[in-house]
């Protein structure tokens, strides 16, 4: 089963002064040429450019551009930069060259917030001097880094650009940019809408964003150009699927930290995953993409008792929608077990051609790529995106919090953690009663409830022992594994009137035996769940 619940990009580009705001007025002071910038990026078709320009000949445009822009990124042959989370590009336009360093930052609601030096050069050979010294990592003379700094790539397009005024006053620039990232002889096609605020409120950088998406076809990008550009420059194939880890949370949290921090986490994980399965075709990460949907959902739900629900009533509508449109991922994987290694599972039945052919058929009728893709693309699902990360930013629930709850926000995390933990494990108490044998439906019934529940874990456990927190999870992570198993076995009982003779009983009597056998030893773990000691209890 592909359920998995202990094991961890949404690349808004946002480069953002308010945590930056003091270095960067000393940085001023000083005479350095920093900038920041707070952007939006979207990947889209050649052919959105017409909706694109209907939609902003709906606002006020006050100025508009095109021009032809060139970029070269420099590294060392053994990604020095890169390895530090550092770029180094020149870019041209016209006859005017900037030489531009970002360097390494942090993540706010999975918007990127780095730190920008741009220099004006007079060629398109690299000159670390331009910049301050000390915004290069230790490790490496300056002048040694100097010395073996070569091109690496370079990304040319066209950019087309309108800056429009908003209604509150906030402007905010468009560019278009279509062209190409070239490595040596690859190249790979870029095609992408920016929104960067110039002035005014963030939330102007959303509204705008909210106007364009709506008839779909955008997609929110989590790979910039250079990011792009090192990938093909390297012939890398792509990131691999990785389970949702335990959120880094410290026993130095506030409780709000701690939703913020599980907030992003989540996105993270849901933006990196959506990456993979736009560039393959790939199960295990839309898998990914609806564990980081159930952890969202259930991190609400953890934190309701502080955030009133109001304050994320039209999210969590939305976030229920999304889950639900991927739902069938379960039926694909009850069908993929039993066709793996071409029905290996059902060799003992007389009937296994006629399933194999008729769960083949089933699994060809669920979503496939080109729909999957169209979802991703959607307005609504895009929407949703922009929603959350809007929420999160900008701190969404703080306008529908008391002063009792406020203050309970500000306390630390181990209390509360704590209390959502008891509550969980009374709630799996009581589905999982120890003194009563439970049948194959019962269990069924629990399945979501026990997978809430162990999402919780996922914010707190690691606050606590590596070594008991995981002895308490596994039998009910195995627990769950087996409901799947219980389900599988189900995908199958439709079949059992469509046989006749000794092909339908030998089915009703496989079924039973594995049925049996899975029950059987789903009761000796749910015994072994119930007698661990809760790891969050001194």
């Amino acid at each position: 089963m592909k359920t998995v619940l202990d094991h961890q990009t949404l690349y808004i580009s946002l480069l953002l002064s308010r945590v930056l705001g003091n270095i960067l007025s000393v940085s001023a002071l000083k005479g350095l040429n920093m900038e920041t910038e707070i952007e939006l990026k979207f990947f889209v078709s050649p052919e959105f450019s017409e909706i694109l320009r209907q939609k902003i000949s709906d606002t006020k445009v006050l100025q508009h551009s095109c021009r032809e822009l060139g970029n070269t990124y420099f590294d060392t042959p053994d990604n020095w930069l890169r390895q530090h989370d550092i770029g180094l590009r020149i870019r041209r336009f016209d006859d005017v060259y900037v030489q531009t360093v970002k360097t390494a930052g942090r993540v706010v609601a999975g918007l990127h917030q780095r730190p920008e030096f741009n220099a004006e050069h007079q060629s398109n050979e690299p000159e670390l001097s331009l910049h301050p010294a000390d915004i290069w990592p230790q490790g490496k003379e300056v002048d040694v880094l100097q010395s073996e700094l070569s091109a690496l790539f370079s990304t040319n397009f066209t950019r087309e650009q309108w800056l429009i005024g908003m209604q509150d006053g906030s402007q905010v620039e468009v560019a278009f940019d279509q062209g190409l990232v070239v490595a040596g002889d690859k190249e790979y096609p870029i095609c992408e809408v920016e929104l960067e605020l110039k002035s005014g409120q963030t939330d102007a950088l959303f509204t705008l964003a909210r106007q364009f998406c709506d008839n779909g076809g955008m997609r929110l990008g989590n790979l910039s150009k250079a990011a792009r550009g090192y990938r093909l420059a390297a012939d890398y194939q792509g990131d691999e699927v990785k389970p949702l880890s335990l959120v880094n949370t410290s026993n130095q949290d506030t409780v709000e930290y701690c939703l913020i921090n599980s907030l992003e986490h989540a996105l993270s994980h849901w933006h990196y995953h959506e990456q993979i399965y736009t560039e393959r075709d790939s199960i295990p990460a839309l898998h990914e993409i609806s564990n980081s949907i159930r952890f969202i959902r259930q991190i609400l739900s953890i934190y309701g008792g502080v955030v009133p629900r109001r304050a994320s009533a039209i999210l969590r509508q939305e976030l229920k929608w999304l889950e639900e449109e991927l739902s069938w991922l379960k039926s694909y994987d009850y069908l993929d077990d039993l066709l793996e290694d071409k029905g290996y599972a059902l060799r003992k039945l007389d009937a296994r051609k006629f399933l194999i052919a008729e769960l083949k058929e089933q699994q060809d009728n669920l979503p496939q790529r080109e729909e999957n893709l169209r979802l991703l693309n959607s307005a609504r699902y895009t929407g949703l995106l922009l929603d959350l990360s809007r929420w999160i930013l900008t701190r969404g629930w703080q306008p529908f919090l008391d002063e009792k709850a406020r203050e309970k926000m500000a306390t630390n995390i181990l209390r509360f953690s704590a209390k959502q933990l008891d509550r969980t494990w009374a709630e799996l108490i009581e589905s999982f009663p120890p003194e009563h044998h439970l049948s194959s439906q019962e269990y069924i019934d629990q399945q979501y409830r026990l997978m809430r529940n162990l999402y919780t874990g996922i914010g707190f456990a690691s606050l606590y022992d590596a070594e008991e927190r995981n002895s308490f999870r596994m039998p009910w992570a195995d627990l769950l594994h087996g409901i799947d198993d219980l389900l599988t076995l189900r995908t199958l009982e439709p079949f059992v009137e469509k046989l006749e003779g000794e092909e339908k009983e030998q089915l009703q009597r496989w079924l039973i035996r594995q049925e049996n056998s899975i029950l059987h030893a789903m009761e000796q773990t749910r015994i072994i769940g119930v007698e661990a000691h809760p790891y969050w209890r001194d």
